[in-house]
């Protein structure tokens, strides 16, 4: 199975370790990965500030990058949502281009999402294995834009010696949200930290997220802080979870 490799900027410029997990373990499930060379931002922080017309520059660079891949697959449920729920809309005046982008949107997919949906990953069956008490973070644009809540915690209950721990008022907010955070910075910082007080209560080891973005807010409160709790992406976890597998291609 081919995927293409779309690591969106959070990843590129701040997080490439997350993005080396995500194509380690991709290759590891027997997935050819390649990397298009075209892609740039996904047109989010643009669409979100109101600036419709430079967000479709480029999506237009992003969907031309990917246009002959089978799968896209990318760590980011914010990133895919844009994608998925934003490009045909902003195309919806060009026919041509509104059905490119629909195309992409067809076979883009997060991760949990793709390795559930697609793969059908059975990490048990796999002898995948973590040691550590776990609290999931569940993203807003993972649930409200993709409907992806289950992929996630399906996998992490997968693993042997990994034990999961549920957040309280898990469907709120970090208080991250793009923009949201840079004009209103006092009530995301008290959201991130109603969110921290939940984590403490849980007495996890282990903050895991599948978005980027909420894992760096989250993180920085956490060191002003002076939380000992380590913040990993999902990416990673499922990678060092697996790399006991033979036949690693990574």
């Amino acid at each position: 199975m081919r995927v293409s490799f779309f690591a969106t900027c959070l990843v590129d410029q701040f997080f490439p370790e997350v993005g080396e997990a995500a194509i380690r373990l991709l290759r590891r499930l027997g997935c050819t990965v390649d990397y298009p060379s075209g892609q740039t931002c996904c047109g989010q922080p643009a669409f979100n500030a109101g600036h419709p017309n430079e967000a479709r520059q480029m999506a237009a660079s992003l969907i031309a990058a990917c246009e002959g891949s089978e799968y896209v697959v990318s760590p980011s449920g914010s990133c895919v949502g844009m994608i998925r729920v934003h490009y045909p809309a902003l195309f919806a005046a060009d026919p041509e281009r509104k059905a490119k982008a629909e195309a992409l949107a067809a076979k883009t997919y997060e991760l949990s999402e793709f390795l559930v949906k697609v793969l059908k990953v059975d990490l048990a069956a796999l002898g995948a294995r973590f040691e550590g008490t776990v609290a999931y973070h569940t993203s807003c644009h993972m649930t409200r834009e993709l409907g992806v809540k289950a992929e996630p915690l399906q996998l992490l209950d997968q693993i042997a010696g990994l034990e999961r721990r549920d957040l309280e008022r898990a469907e709120l907010c970090c208080g991250f949200g793009g923009t949201f955070s840079v004009k209103l910075p006092e009530v995301a910082v008290a959201m991130a930290d109603d969110k921290l007080a939940d984590l403490e209560a849980t007495g996890a080891q282990y903050l895991v997220g599948a978005d980027c973005a909420c894992l760096m807010h989250l993180q920085g409160r956490m060191r002003r802080k002076r939380m000992e709790i380590e913040v990993l992406h999902l990416a990673q976890l499922l990678e060092q979870a697996t790399r006991h597998l033979r036949g690693v291609r990574a």
